[in-house]
């Protein structure tokens, strides 16, 4: 099972980020390469706490959203919607600025989710998910990531 809680998961998924190009044609999905980079560093950003949103409706209870999105070892589907705040195609998030600024404030942002102390963690509640702990927000961190690279084709 994938995490950012394992330094060669981290060392492999920021190899695939870096091998991204601007130009680079989503296989699904709305987003540019450019503005998936920018809807990954505003979902850690939700994560750190810098960005907020609101709990939205899930079709299952919460436990088993999580469960399954989390622990099933499928990938994600493609199609699934996400939160105003970090929908760059309908205008929410972080606006595109330069490419390779945009790929190192991802970066920066796992090193500082990775390093932080599980206390870090605590209280902070993923809009669909409800609260995670430390090890779910790692995993939750790898498996949005690698879900966007796929999209991309990296």
């Amino acid at each position: 099972m994938r995490t950012l809680a394992r330094d060669r998961d981290a060392a492999e998924i920021l190899s695939r980020l870096r091998a991204l190009r601007v130009d680079s044609t989503g296989r699904w999905g709305r987003m540019s390469a450019h503005q998936m980079v920018c809807h990954l560093s505003d979902g850690y950003r939700l994560l750190t706490g810098e960005l907020t949103s609101p709990l939205v409706a899930a079709p299952l209870p919460r436990a088993v959203m999580k469960w399954v999105a989390l622990y099933v070892p499928v990938r994600w589907p493609s199609g699934i919607r996400t939160t105003p705040e970090i929908d760059q195609v309908a205008g929410g998030g972080t606006r595109p600025g330069e490419f390779a600024a945009d790929v190192a404030a991802v970066d920066a942002a796992i090193a500082a989710i990775t390093g932080a102390p599980e206390e870090f963690f605590r209280g902070r509640r993923h809009p669909i998910f409800g609260p995670l702990t430390q090890s779910a927000w790692l995993r939750w961190a790898y498996l949005h990531m690698d879900h966007h690279l796929r999209q991309f084709g990296v």
